[in-house]
């Protein structure tokens, strides 16, 4: 006899609740079948599309199960547009899955069946759960399932001019198309930025910055071409810019706020006053 440890057998196959396994088992008998699963906590029966409304219908009366949970589709397809092939192939078919649930305990049960492709037709759930409505119009938009006996077979989310089914697996998603579905993708990895500032700075100086930066501190082969400009650069150095003495002349001469404000002539012609017209004559005579 041979064991394993609890985490080996989680890894190599489900375990099935003994409780849960329990209901799915009754409840499979109440719909007529004898195809069921208690896998991950999930007590799934599958019934056959011929007697899909009388086993729902039966499981909500006998099984207890009143609440409509949810109904949606599944579609298993061996080509995809989105995303990396298949490893395995797999029956093409749609499924189709009811969630049922009770309202006094927490008994819960998916009943699923499946529909071929080229004849995606079942009969509508409307008349067992009014809550169906909604959920049959949503998969008959997405999947292109139809529902037979629907009161009120409109879209929900698209236009009347929307062409194909969205979640079906062949239909192609622009988003995707302009960036690759995550998961199994390459990656590249991102450009190095280690000389990029210095880079930049080389392609924006002038050719010729670029050479006087080049050249070493100690080269004196540019001094011995003309000394006496090396001469004249260094007393330059050393006075301040003539910038700097024109500015502070110009500084020296302008008034002050107050001063320049009584200084600055109207625009009108001045008025005489009585000591210029009385100083007049005695210029003339001096002269």
């Amino acid at each position: 006899m041979t064991t394993s440890t609890p985490d080996e057998t989680a890894a190599s196959e489900p375990v099935a609740d003994a409780g849960i396994a329990a209901l799915a088992e009754r409840v499979a008998g109440i719909a007529g079948s004898d195809s069921w699963t208690a896998d991950f906590g999930n007590a799934k029966v599958r019934v056959d599309r011929s007697r899909w409304v009388e086993a729902v219908e039966a499981v909500r009366d006998e099984a207890g199960l009143e609440f409509f949970s949810f109904l949606s589709a599944i579609d298993w397809s061996n080509e995809v547009a989105v995303g990396e092939p298949l490893e395995d192939p797999v029956e093409e078919r749609y499924e189709v899955l009811v969630r049922l649930s009770s309202g006094r305990d927490n008994d819960a049960v998916t009943l699923a069946t499946d529909i071929p492709k080229d004849d995606a037709r079942l009969p509508t759930l409307v008349g067992v759960y009014g809550g169906a409505n909604w959920h049959e119009r949503e998969a008959a938009e997405m999947f292109g399932i139809e529902f037979e006996g629907h009161p009120n077979s409109g879209k929900l989310y698209l236009t009347d001019e929307f062409e194909g089914f969205p979640l079906r697996k062949t239909f192609p998603l622009l988003s995707r198309e302009i960036k690759p579905w995550p998961g199994m993708v390459d990656v590249e990895d991102m450009p190095s930025t280690e000389n990029a500032e210095s880079a930049a700075a080389a392609s924006a100086s002038p050719p010729g910055d670029a050479q006087e930066q080049a050249m070493p501190q100690g080269d004196t082969t540019k001094g011995d071409e003309n000394p006496e400009a090396d001469a004249g650069g260094g007393e330059q150095a050393d006075s301040p810019p003539p910038t700097a003495d024109r500015t502070d002349g110009v500084a020296a001469q302008l008034p002050s706020s107050a001063e320049g404000a009584a200084e600055v002539p109207t625009p009108q012609s001045p008025v005489p006053s009585e000591e210029s017209e009385a100083g007049a004559p005695e210029d003339e005579a001096t002269e």
